[in-house]
């Protein structure tokens, strides 16, 4: 993998985030690939990373890119067939905790010096405290929410700035 693309989308799904869902500067990673229509109901999405690679050990070199996304699947409790499960995965309710430490960690590792890596959590079943505790890192800052959205999700922004014996 000698790609010289900057930005890693850790646990891409649909890319349903992205403005440009193919970004010509960005490697997309998933667990699996999915054909177009994969969801049915004449939806058209497709499940189409650069990679299918898990984020719990990615196959990078340290230090590879300069902007990580990493928004993993954050529930517990979808049924075996549900659209949501279908679309974005769920969290094992047994080793979560260890699968996106794990997954944070790969993601930091794989983020250059001085890059940034933006962590995306919905604490709608399980509260963002709860993940952030999990993590050596502290994020810089958040996301706030205005008083009347019922929005769950929140980004979380961190920055790998070496300590002054790994700028040399």
């Amino acid at each position: 993998m000698n790609d010289k693309k900057v930005i890693l989308d850790a646990c891409c799904s649909v890319k349903a985030m992205w403005i440009n869902k193919n970004h010509p500067n960005t490697i997309y990673i998933d667990i699996r690939k999915e054909p177009s229509g994969f969801l049915g109901y004449g939806r058209k999405e497709e499940l189409n990373p650069t990679y299918v690679m898990d984020f719990r050990k990615m196959e990078f070199p340290d230090k590879k890119f300069k902007l990580v996304v990493f928004d993993p699947p954050h529930l517990l409790s979808l049924g075996k067939n549900s659209l949501f499960r279908n679309k974005f995965g769920c969290l094992d309710k047994e080793t979560w905790k260890q699968d996106i430490k794990k997954g944070f960690n790969e993601c930091w590792r794989v983020l250059d010096n001085y890059g940034t890596l933006i962590f995306k959590w919905s604490d709608s079943e399980i509260p963002f405290q709860e993940v952030l505790i999990l993590f050596k890192e502290k994020p810089l800052f958040r996301n706030t929410t205005n008083y009347k959205s019922t929005s769950t999700t929140k980004w979380f922004c961190f920055m790998k700035i070496p300590m002054e014996s790994e700028k040399k």
